[in-house]
């Protein structure tokens, strides 16, 4: 069998070099071997040609006029995003300090000129076998990252509702905060309750509680039209949305739309001291966030909204910024 028998596959090579003999002869070696060629007499042709076909290999030359081979591999390092290119220095040279200064600057081995076809052909075959561990690496980490995505979005899903839950919403409103508070756009948090659910429970059971809370959560989720709304489980018998780009007006169009949609599936609740079917209580706080606004102080304001419509007697939708509630704006 041949000493240079075709590789198991095949490169694009990038040979670097200003003497046009030097390159025919590597040319032809590759060639030779299966390798596709690319070529380049000088470090400024040789960059665009990296650039723009972002080979697999670079076979360089250390001397040649204007811009050397050192600089060149620098520039090629900090051309890539991402990826590593092997480089392969070819050089008369033969000492040390030649070695050191290929590896400082960029490269990965460092090969005498004139370079034997054995050596290279086993030069490009570890080469080779480095690209395909580069591959199987990037694809292990891709998988990796996508597991790791999947987890991140079952560890903040709420298994009852299929609503994200407190977790994911925590990490939601922060991100939306900083998001609202870079665009100088407003931000809305509602926080509701299910109206007397413990005494839903006791009256039907907890399997039709749990049926309830599915069924509310379907609801708010129906209720979330854009893509960056968020219906959320908080806990309990307790739902919070987060509304981007939402005024104080359209918090309160909001609040009277869900409460129109859950008259229309009228849930019975035979227990409930507000009417015979199951209503929500909600708090609203609007916002443009500055450096100051926290989600912790958007939640502290939401909850205060929501015991403030408990305490005008439930079934409505209350904002201190507006001081109103759902009930107020229906009746105008």
């Amino acid at each position: 069998m041949s000493t240079l028998s075709p590789p198991q596959s095949s490169l694009t090579v990038l040979v670097v070099d200003d003497q046009p003999a030097v390159r025919v002869a590597l040319v032809a070696q590759l060639d030779a071997l299966g390798h596709r060629v690319l070529e380049a007499g000088d470090a400024t042709w040789a960059l665009d040609q990296f650039q723009r076909h972002k080979p697999d290999l670079v076979l360089l030359d250390v001397v040649m006029p204007g811009h050397d081979g050192y600089w060149l591999a620098r520039q090629m390092r900090q051309a890539e995003s991402g990826r590593w290119t092997p480089i392969i220095f070819l050089s008369a040279r033969d000492q040390e300090q030649d070695l050191w200064k290929g590896i400082e600057s960029g490269g990965d081995d460092y090969l005498v000129k004139p370079v034997s076809a054995v050596v290279l052909a086993a030069k490009l075959r570890a080469m080779t076998r480095l690209q395909q561990m580069q591959s199987q690496l990037m694809q292990v980490s891709a998988e990796l990252r996508s597991a790791n995505q999947r987890l991140q979005h079952l560890s903040e899903l709420d298994e009852l509702t299929g609503l994200i839950n407190r977790r994911g919403f925590d990490r939601l409103l922060h991100a939306e905060i900083a998001a609202a508070r870079r665009e100088q756009q407003p931000l809305t948090l509602v926080f509701c309750d299910l109206d007397a659910f413990k005494a839903y429970n006791d009256n039907l059971g907890h399997v039709q509680g749990d049926e309830c809370l599915r069924r509310i959560g379907a609801l708010l989720r129906g209720a979330c039209h854009r893509p960056r709304d968020c219906a959320t489980r908080y806990g309990g018998e307790e739902f919070a949305l987060i509304l981007p780009n939402t005024p104080k007006s359209g918090a309160m169009t909001f609040a009277r739309a869900v409460r129109s949609m859950l008259a229309g599936i009228a849930l019975p609740h035979p227990a409930s001291p507000v009417g015979a079917s199951v209503t929500l209580t909600g708090g609203i706080t609007t916002c443009v966030p500055d450096a100051q606004t926290t989600a912790e102080g958007m939640v502290m304001r939401a909850d205060q909204a929501l015991y403030a419509a408990k305490a005008q007697g439930r079934d409505r939708f209350f904002s201190f910024e507006m001081q109103l509630d759902t009930v107020e704006q229906l009746a105008q």
